[in-house]
């Protein structure tokens, strides 16, 4: 069982720890529990609850209302709104309770709803990408845990596989070939995938290697398939070597292919552009760059 802490609460429901307690003053809406050295903390219902009730509080209910509903009301409620909500926040808190409770089917509901209105695209850019921004946070601070971030990351990868697929290959032998990967130790592979779609979709060729890659297993593809662009994230911090002797290194092997580099490690050390490297600094950057070509 999964305990969390005052601070931990505010970070997952973006509700102040000081109006936490007066709600618990007010209303008994939580019940903490205290260590033997009288710290309190709060189990997983506390946390769904709340994430509930910050749900509502969100789309317009007041607390005072909240906090005098039957449980049946309750449920009403958040049924009604997660059925008609479009906002952006109203989604992401959706998705945030749908990640805690472990519910596939009202990540689901979320989505397919997301994409039936606006397409799979606008979903995964203004839905799922946010949310994913939102939950790398909450991963790196241990608000969540690892089951939770999994559970969540395989749904996201399921639907990004499945529109993937769905987009046929263009038969075009002018269109710009892509090679894409993640160098070992790295762990956006959804965030690569979703540059694998953008790509596919827009009627770019692309060869997807996937994670784990070293710059010769790379050179392999590239001496077979001859691209246009090599596209890659650097996030991570490398421990044995320095990012820009790993981008030195990219520039020796592929001197006749232009080095697409995104991601937190480029973008932190002010990697500059060259006549074969541009630095993509943000996802939007990336897309008007493909968009384009």
């Amino acid at each position: 069982m999964t305990l969390y802490s005052i601070s931990d609460l505010e970070k997952l429901s973006g509700i102040k720890a000081h109006t936490i307690r007066i709600w618990e003053q007010r209303y008994s809406i939580l019940h903490p529990k205290r260590t033997s050295t009288n710290i309190r903390f709060y189990e997983e219902q506390d946390l769904k609850t709340l994430l509930n009730i910050a749900f509502l509080k969100n789309n317009g209910y007041k607390i005072s209302k909240i906090a005098k509903m039957s449980d049946q009301e309750f449920d009403r409620a958040l049924t009604t709104i997660s059925g008609e909500g479009t906002s952006q926040n109203i989604q992401l808190d959706a998705l945030m309770l749908s990640m805690m409770e472990m519910d596939e089917i009202r990540f689901d509901t979320i989505i397919d709803e997301n994409i039936e209105k606006v397409g799979f695209e606008k979903t995964m850019l203004g839905v799922i990408y946010p949310f994913l921004e939102k939950l790398s946070m909450l991963w790196m601070t241990g608000s969540v845990t690892h089951a939770q971030e999994s559970f969540m990351s395989n749904l996201i990868r399921q639907k990004l596989l499945t529109a993937i697929d769905k987009v046929k290959i263009s038969s075009k032998r002018s269109t710009k070939k892509f090679v894409l990967y993640l160098p070992k130790g790295e762990n956006q592979e959804l965030s690569i995938q979703l540059m694998h779609y953008l790509l596919k979709v827009r009627g770019i060729h692309v060869i997807y290697l996937g994670p784990d890659m070293t710059i010769s297993d790379v050179g392999d593809a590239v001496h077979i398939t001859k691209p246009d662009y090599i596209f890659t994230l650097i996030t991570e911090t490398y421990v044995g070597e320095s990012i820009t002797n790993y981008i030195g290194r990219m520039e020796r092997q592929f001197p006749d292919t232009h080095l697409l580099l995104s991601g937190y490690q480029v973008v932190a050390r002010n990697i500059l552009n060259k006549d074969n490297i541009t630095i993509l600094k943000s996802l939007p950057e990336t897309i008007d760059y493909i968009d384009s070509l």
